[in-house]
């Protein structure tokens, strides 16, 4: 079924999974995502493989968990190694772009595609060296930046994202699209912060008409390890109440600007005639917390936060379709290999994934298990979830768990984990979390490992001083801006 058909991956930064009209948000403006879930398949539990951007990248080339590839944090960017999925298309002899950010160490690295087109890579070849210092960590300083740069206007990022989409545009319209079947990886940076918006979308939003953050004013939850986290990203602090509404207006003006790109990335493949005989698939790297529970940006194990929007559409999808079934971002590299008629490397059997089309087209099955893990800046311990059906279980080594019923808590302001001693159903859901996480990993050998690979890192690059002052910025620097300042990830 493969043989013909195109790939058209179009990934975000930092959208949340329910900030689109198709998932039921009341405020935010989507038509073109809509407009996509319309004609094809929601996973509406689909995870990241960690809440941070550059690991992430990682798992999603490669097809396999964080703490598989070692590629933990954000200073320790994909290399090439494992082979990433995209090599595996190219090497059957596949044209696979990729146009936009990608996060990973370097375009001289062997990363898989036949050619990378404004291609971000992380700062310096390097990354965001804070973020290796788990266990002295320096003062974050840049988290007055996030409330700092709140307003309407143009970005760098969003000037960026506009360059993407025009080169996309143009490539799609090459005529020599139509010579061979493609792949192709459109990666737009928006919503991520800096959190300021052009003027056009920015307006179609009203600071009063926002909504308040889950758990509003209440702070921190008490839990150990997210008041680390929250202490050292104290994005918190910078946000009076105007200000939080101003940054939700800007962060949604963002995504709408986000859902125009992809629009015209659309408009373009339906332009070149490739529609018909392309399967078109919208992620995001991971989510954004936007206040909800006192934490801003990521980091968090919160839906808002390792939840990610999932659409797929085209040929082999069900349209007007949603699956309640986990899926991750892992599951992309089998689902290029499904639409490609593309072969797995030999020895990767226990790679996770699964082709999306496969679960779209199967019944929903509550008993797949949903998996994140978190090893990078603010953590003082590794943290893990897994979710089945109703239940979310959040495991953090050397600290209590906690656990939350998605049907009755939505929200999760309720940690059940608490309620183990008493209550016989949570105490087996409590057990049977821990047991699908050994199925996956033991923690606390992954923590281990985590902390003795960064103690590595860290001498590697000189020492933990040279980690503080080396690569300090909130978010990475577009290819415009490392070649001004030559050479110059954040986040």
């Amino acid at each position: 079924m493969g043989d013909n058909l195109n790939l058209l991956i179009i990934i975000s930064d930092e959208h949340r999974k329910d900030a689109m009209g198709c998932a039921g948000h009341p405020i935010v403006k989507t038509p073109n995502l809509d407009a996509l879930a319309a004609r094809g398949t929601m996973f509406d539990s689909a995870y990241t493989p960690s809440p941070m951007c550059v690991p992430t990248r990682a798992a999603l080339a490669t097809g396999d968990w964080v703490h598989k590839t070692g590629n933990w944090d954000s200073a320790t960017p994909y290399d090439g190694e494992p082979r990433s999925w995209m090599r595996q298309l190219r090497d059957a002899g596949r044209e696979v772009v990729s146009i936009g950010k990608l996060h990973f160490r370097s375009g001289k690295d062997d990363n898989g595609f036949s050619k990378e087109i404004l291609p971000m890579h992380v700062v310096g070849g390097v990354g965001w060296t804070i973020g290796l210092l788990r266990e002295n960590p320096p003062p974050y300083d840049s988290a007055a930046e996030l409330a700092g740069d709140v307003g309407s206007g143009s970005s760098t990022y969003t000037d960026y994202d506009y360059d993407i989409t025009k080169a996309t545009e143009a490539w799609l319209a090459d005529p020599k699209r139509h010579e061979q079947p493609w792949a192709a990886f459109v990666s737009l940076v928006s919503p991520h912060y800096p959190l300021t918006c052009p003027e056009e979308w920015y307006n179609l939003y009203d600071p009063a008409d926002m909504d308040l953050p889950v758990g509003y004013g209440e702070g921190l939850p008490d839990h150990e390890e997210l008041r680390n986290i929250g202490a050292f990203f104290n994005y918190e602090d910078y946000f009076d109440e105007q200000k939080m509404r101003e940054a939700k207006v800007a962060y949604y003006g963002l995504t709408s600007f986000m859902d125009h790109c992809v629009g015209r990335v659309v408009a373009a493949l339906d332009a070149s005639g490739h529609l018909d005989n392309t399967v078109i698939l919208y992620v995001s790297d991971h989510g954004d917390m936007m206040g909800d529970q006192g934490f801003w940006t990521k980091m968090v194990m919160y839906e808002a936060s390792a939840g990610v929007p999932m659409i797929a559409a085209g040929p082999g999808v069900p349209a007007g379709h949603r699956v309640s079934t986990c899926t991750n971002l892992t599951d992309i590299a089998a689902t290029a290999r499904d639409v490609c008629g593309v072969s797995d490397d030999e020895g990767n059997a226990d790679q996770p994934g699964q082709s999306l089309r496969t679960i779209a087209n199967a019944p929903d099955d509550p008993n797949r298990t949903g998996f994140s893990e978190y090893h990078d800046g603010g953590s003082k311990t590794g943290s893990f979830m897994v979710r089945w059906g109703r239940w979310k279980y959040v495991y953090y080594v050397g600290q209590p768990p906690q656990l939350f019923d998605l049907e009755r808590d939505p929200h999760e302001q309720v940690n059940r984990a608490v309620d183990g001693v008493n209550d016989p159903e949570i105490a087996a859901a409590l057990t049977e979390g821990e047991r699908r996480l050994r199925e996956i990993c033991d923690p606390d050998a992954v923590n281990a490992r985590a902390f003795a690979d960064q103690r590595r890192k860290i001498e590697e690059l000189g020492g933990e001083e040279a980690c503080r002052t080396a690569y300090v910025f909130n978010h990475t620097p577009t290819p415009t801006e490392q070649d001004k300042t030559r050479e110059g990830s954040a986040l």
